[in-house]
């Protein structure tokens, strides 16, 4: 029944996603709850939230994914009971946040990897803010060396660094991943490489999100 519930929800943000669209490039305006933040309803994830509030209000300039995209990648963690979640391109924590909503309710844990020092210490600090840091490990450094220390089996990986290493972070954590378990990317204009690569393989399916960057989940098949 999880594997369906799973297919069911993606199905359907690719349709919202087709309609948001439709309707922002002819100039409307949309009043949809999936483009604002969700209501908290209990502590721990109202204390996320408004770190998750405070920094789209400050204007972060990595923020890394959208509204939308974010209450998916909680949705997903939630929904696919995600005890292990793997994040290559940290920023400084906005999407890392977002996954730790759905993992405060699964009992799982975030690992993520950042490059660039000065935002991995801005992302412990903001999963510190938030109630989150004993979820998330940050990891700081080139992550196609320091993903080798990740230990499967892995239920969601999250692609969000490097475009051109895209296809190599794939090949790398796809052993890990579960069958049943979840690749998605984001913003895959210049990863050609890697849109073939999950298109191409039997043993995958992928669904492509409408949305200017948006995300692709691919389904590693049981």
């Amino acid at each position: 029944m999880k594997r369906w519930t799973v297919v069911a929800l993606i199905c359907s943000f690719t349709v919202w996603s087709a309609l948001l669209t439709f309707g922002q490039r002819r100039g409307f305006r949309s009043r949809s709850s999936a483009v604002s933040l969700p209501l908290a309803n209990s502590e721990p994830e109202k204390k996320v939230l408004s770190v998750i509030d405070e920094m789209q209000r400050t204007g972060g300039t990595y923020l890394s994914v959208d509204i939308s995209d974010g209450r998916m990648l909680r949705l997903l963690a939630e929904v696919t009971d995600a005890k292990n979640v793997v994040e290559i391109g940290t920023s400084t924590g906005y999407s890392g946040l977002w996954t730790c909503l759905g993992l405060q309710r699964t009992g799982g844990r975030l690992t993520t990897f950042e490059y660039d020092s000065g935002r991995a210490a801005t992302a412990r600090a903001n999963f510190k803010r938030a109630g989150v840091d004993p979820l998330a490990s940050v990891i700081q450094g080139d992550a196609h060396r320091t993903i080798a220390q990740v230990k499967g089996p892995v239920d969601i990986v999250f692609i969000d660094a490097d475009k051109e290493g895209y296809t190599d972070y794939l090949n790398k954590m796809l052993p890990l991943v579960r069958p049943g378990g979840l690749i998605l990317a984001h913003n895959l204009e210049s990863a050609d490489d890697y849109a073939q690569a999950v298109t191409k393989n039997p043993a995958l399916e992928t669904l492509f999100n409408v949305t200017s960057g948006g995300l692709a989940i691919t389904l590693k098949k049981r």
